[in-house]
């Protein structure tokens, strides 16, 4: 194989423009802070701008790949920002009533859980659109995290929960630990089993692979289940990393940048193939964009532009239509005609 046509492989690779972006981006910030990719030891605790990337881009991934789940049955779920609001706002309250860690910890994972199957049962059951079902828990479940919570900001004092979301374990942030073992898991269950195909098939066409035995009802609920699962724990980390919960601005939006990182991963939202890897680095693009922005001192109010301008540049450079469009290649020149009259040969 020659070196244009390993080149044209590489490029042609799905995660080649995701990775290539981080990479861009990652390197830019050496331009604002010198010492931006050094890691350093701390009390025997890993400490750097990379670390603090993962760190905070933790609840973000593990969302991500719980919607990466639910896009790649041809749904959505926009009910995890306040998924991720009502497990915080329980466990922290549970906490501050004198409840022990597990109670706090078992009762909000499985309300979160629960709220994932409520989501699953109104998609499958009563065939509402997903979009419409998640986005009845979008609205209300926030109201339900105030209810919680009272409309207060509930502070709390417990290492052992402070561990979930800012703690170190083996000298990482115990949340980036947590992430690793919940995509490995996800991986093994996906690609050393079936059941990443036959979750593409449902996302493909349900009723197709309804009608070839596929329990396609019963997989759309699982991948709901499992994205709840996903907000739950991603509650946790975002409530204790601050030892506090609340239910009107925790995971606000998040369920957008969880698309969107779905999304430049290379997984369509039409559902069907699906890349688990490509939605880590997407959500890692997302956070490291937000590090940038504060990096580069770019001024609050023109934030959001920023970052809109960025992600649609980020989107042009993956879509194959607007490189093939845009392309420098040159374009062979026809060959002239070959008469068809012997006069005009002899002319010639």
């Amino acid at each position: 194989m020659n070196t244009a046509s390993l080149a044209k492989r590489l490029i042609g690779h799905a995660l080649f423009w995701p990775v290539t972006v981080l990479v861009v981006m990652l390197l830019a910030n050496i331009v604002f802070t010198p010492g931006f990719l050094d890691i350093r030891i701390e009390q025997g605790h890993l400490y750097g701008s990379l670390i603090d990337i993962l760190l905070f881009g933790a609840p973000l991934i593990l969302v991500a790949i719980g919607m990466t789940m639910v896009i790649a049955t041809g749904g959505i779920d926009l009910s995890v920002g306040a998924t991720v609001a009502i497990s915080g706002a329980l466990a922290c309250d549970l906490i501050s009533k004198g409840h022990g860690l597990p109670v706090a910890i078992g009762t909000a994972v499985g309300v979160s859980v629960l709220l994932g199957l409520w989501n699953g049962l109104l998609v499958t059951r009563l065939g509402i659109q997903p979009i419409i079902a998640t986005l009845i828990l979008m609205v209300a479940g926030r109201g339900i995290a105030q209810l919680i919570t009272g409309g207060q900001i509930i502070t709390i004092n417990d290492q052992g929960y402070k561990l979930i979301g800012g703690g170190y374990w083996l000298g990482l942030p115990f949340a980036i630990i947590l992430v690793a073992v919940a995509l490995a898991v996800t991986a093994v269950l996906t690609r050393r089993t079936a059941l990443a195909l036959l979750i593409e098939a449902v996302g493909g066409n349900a009723e197709a692979a309804r009608l070839t035995g596929i329990r396609s009802r019963g997989l759309i609920v699982l991948a709901y289940v499992f994205c709840g699962l996903c907000a739950g724990v991603a509650g946790l980390m975002i409530s204790s990393n601050t030892l506090s919960a609340d239910g009107n601005n925790a995971g606000l939006w998040i369920e957008l940048d969880a698309i969107l990182a779905v999304v430049l991963g290379g997984t369509a939202l039409t559902g069907g193939r699906f890349s688990l890897a490509g939605t880590v680095l997407g959500a890692l693009i997302i956070q490291t964009l937000d590090t940038t922005i504060y990096t580069a001192g770019i001024p609050p109010r023109t934030t959001l532009v920023f970052s809109a301008a960025v992600v649609t540049i980020v989107c042009l450079i993956q879509s194959p239509a607007f490189r093939a469009r845009f392309s420098r290649k040159k374009r062979r020149r026809p060959a002239p005609p070959v008469p068809t009259n012997p006069q005009q040969e002899v002319a010639a």
